[in-house]
Parts: C-alpha cells; structure tokens; sequence
C-alpha cells in the first residue's frame, strides 16, 4: 500500500513543471531570444490529473512568450528612438541652430507691441508736448547747418554742430548693420525704406521696422557681395571712415568749454528742433548694441567678437568700430548654405 501510494506521488510530481526564476537578460540576450522558436514538450504525463496540471502549464508559457515579445519590441523602438537624436556636432548641430525655422508662424509679439507703444508715446511727444519756444531760431540754426546761409559773424555751438554731423553718420552706421542681417525672411516688409527715411526721422522711422521686424534673415546670394550696396556695405574702408568720422566730431565737441555745454544744454530746454534731435540721437545709441549682437550672431562671430558688446554702447563709436573688426559675410559660409539647398 505505501509502495503504491509513492508510486502515484512520484509521478504526479513528475509530470509538474518545475519553476525556475527568469534571469535578466540583455539587449542581445533579447534579442536572441526573440528569434528562438517557443514549443511545448511533448509530455505524456502518467497523473491522474492531467486536466489541472496542463491549462496552467499553457497559461504560464504563453505569458512568458508574449512577456518577452513585447519587452523585445520596447528595446527596439528605444534603440531607434536613441539612433534618431541629433549628437551636439556634425548634423545635430546645424538642426539646434534653425529651431527658429521650425517653429514657423509661433512669434512672441509682446516686445514688437511695446516698441511700437514706445514710437507712439515718442511721436505724441514730439509734435504735443516738446518745448517751441524758438521756432525763428531753430529755422536760423537749420540753416546755418545745412549752408544755406553765408558767413554773418554768428559763431555755431561746436556741441550743436557735433551732434549734427553725428546725425547724418548714424543712418550709415544702421545701414550696414541692418543690411542684410537685419532683414526679414518671415514678412515681405524691406527694409531699405525704413533706412532712406532714417536720413530724415532718424529713430523715429527706424522703430516701425524694429516693431515689424521677424527674424531670421534671408540667405545672402554670392553675386550680391560684389554688387551694391553691399560691396559698399561691406567694405573696411567705409567702416574705417565712419569710425574716423564719428572720433573726430566726438572730440570736437568734448574739447569744447563748460560755456558751450551750458549754451547747448539751454538750447535743449528751449528749442524744438535741438530737443528733438537730441531725443534721437539717444534712442539711436541704445539700440545700437542689440543690433550689433544680432549681426554678430548672424555672422557666427559671437564666440571671438563678444568682448565688442560692452564697447557697442558707446555712442557711434562703438558700433563703428565693431563694423570695422566683423568679418567679411564672404568668410561666413553659413549664410550661403541655405541659398545653394534652395536651387
């Protein structure tokens, strides 16, 4: 009776699967795994409870193999997701540098809302509320600098006369900080306009295109660099005299005595045209460093010329002399890859 009774439990304990614990496997180990056929053994079990040992035996194994099948097919969308990330260098990095050309149609107009704010306020100022109490003189003094009156003995404030040959710099200074790296790819808004009228309105007709401005630029075709205006543009020697320009009148006006300053700060607090002027020439000098960034960084200049941002902020001075040490845009290959991708 005990022989038998072993009998049936050995066999009975035979016909069960024994139950190991699942390694870890890797990645290769996975995907070696995932190549293996799965089969059941042929059991021929001698139980007496076949039909309790064998659903369970089934179940068990069909979950593993789905357990791996999917594990498998989790690991392989990883590693593709993994492969298709841009590195920092060679092809991830030119991807980094146009997210401006993926977000298409997504602009922040909160800073073009407030300069144009600002213009309004600027304009409502001038015409309303800026002191007239010379309109004779200021007609007088107009001119005089432009020579339109001859020699009658009177002697011009050197301070005045400073600051109005300054004026006439400064738009050839934004020109050719704005051309071309300050042009618009995303509108159709030239800028050449604004840039004509700045010899007039100065910062008053430069701020609508500061306010319609959407960067970034438009690539810059070979043959232009060797045609006007940016064979004019571009070259050291109008750098150089602009920046010779702009030293010379800044020293005239500082070698000129307290008496001249005093006149002139009298002039400020009386005269339209002279408050007006002066009111320009302030707003000029302090969007003159973000420009220069802005051209600094569109030449991929900004790791060596870095150091020229503090100095920008110096009236004309600055920006002159950046225009002087930039490099050439024929030495930026940059602005030409996308112009050779589009033919």
């Amino acid at each position: 009776m005990l022989a038998n009774t072993n009998l049936i439990s050995s066999n009975f304990f035979n016909s069960l699967p024994t139950r190991t614990p699942k390694p870890r496997t890797s990645s290769l180990q996975l995907q070696n795994l995932k190549s293996t056929n799965f089969s059941l053994p042929n059991t021929t079990a001698t139980s007496k409870f076949p039909s309790l040992v064998k659903p369970h035996y089934l179940n068990n194994t069909r979950f593993l193999v789905q357990k791996c099948h999917s594990t498998l097919d989790k690991n392989q969308n990883l590693e593709e997701e993994e492969e298709e990330k841009p590195g920092l260098d060679g092809k991830g990095s030119s991807v980094l540098e146009s997210v401006d050309g993926i977000q298409e149609g997504k602009r922040d107009w909160t800073t073009s809302i407030l300069l144009f704010v600002l213009w309004g306020v600027l304009i409502y100022y001038v015409f309303n509320l800026t002191p007239d109490q010379t309109p004779s003189r200021d007609m007088y003094f107009l001119k005089k600098l432009l020579n339109l009156k001859g020699d009658d003995g009177f002697k011009m404030n050197e301070v005045l006369v400073s600051l109005w040959y300054i004026m006439g710099l400064w738009p050839l200074v934004y020109t050719m900080i704005l051309l071309p790296t300050g042009r618009s790819s995303k509108s159709n808004i030239p800028v050449w306009p604004f840039l004509i009228l700045s010899c007039f309105g100065g910062a008053y007709a430069l701020l609508p295109y500061f306010v319609l401005w959407n960067p970034p630029p438009p690539p810059v075709e070979e043959t232009e660099l060797s045609r006007w205006p940016l064979n004019f543009l571009e070259s050291k020697l109008t750098a150089g005299i602009s920046l010779t320009a702009g030293l010379g009148l800044i020293i005239y006006a500082a070698l000129a005595g307290g008496d001249v300053w005093q006149e002139f700060y009298q002039y400020f607090r009386e005269s339209k045209f002279i408050h007006v002027t002066s009111i320009d020439f302030t707003l000029l000098s302090t969007f003159a460093p973000f420009w220069v960034y802005n051209d600094m960084t569109a030449r991929k200049w900004y790791d060596k010329g870095s150091w020229l941002l503090p100095v920008s902020v110096v009236p004309l001075l600055g920006p002159a002399l950046y225009l002087l040490l930039r490099p050439s845009l024929s030495e930026v290959p940059a602005l030409h890859e996308a112009s050779s991708k589009q033919k």
